[in-house]
């Protein structure tokens, strides 16, 4: 009854498990949001592929990898962040649970 009247808090194990199903599904699930909208709409499709030709045709291949090296570096902070957001899930726990113990 305690944890449906949020006496008590789910466990940061819980916590934990929810961060690493995240961390590893949401690339996925992000990547395939992105294909069905592609396949989804004849537009978003037109102008996915029109934007990749021409982008990818006009860069050099320095600025492909760069724009390579900034994905990857984005993916990294995307991840990071979300580490942070679960640490300080995680620690808020902590702190109330070192309060309210007597």
């Amino acid at each position: 009854m305690d944890f449906l009247t949020f006496k008590s808090f789910i466990s940061i194990e819980v916590l934990i498990g929810f961060y690493y199903l995240g961390a590893v599904l949401m690339p996925f699930v992000a990547w395939y949001l992105v294909a069905w909208l592609t396949n989804k709409y004849d537009a978003a499709k037109l102008a996915y592929k029109i934007g990749k030709n021409v982008l990818w045709n006009q860069l050099s291949f320095s600025q492909k990898l760069r724009l390579v090296f900034l994905f990857g570096v984005t993916f990294l902070f995307m991840q990071l962040f979300w580490r942070m957001l679960f640490e300080f899930l995680i620690a808020y726990m902590q702190i109330r649970d070192a309060l309210i113990q007597p």
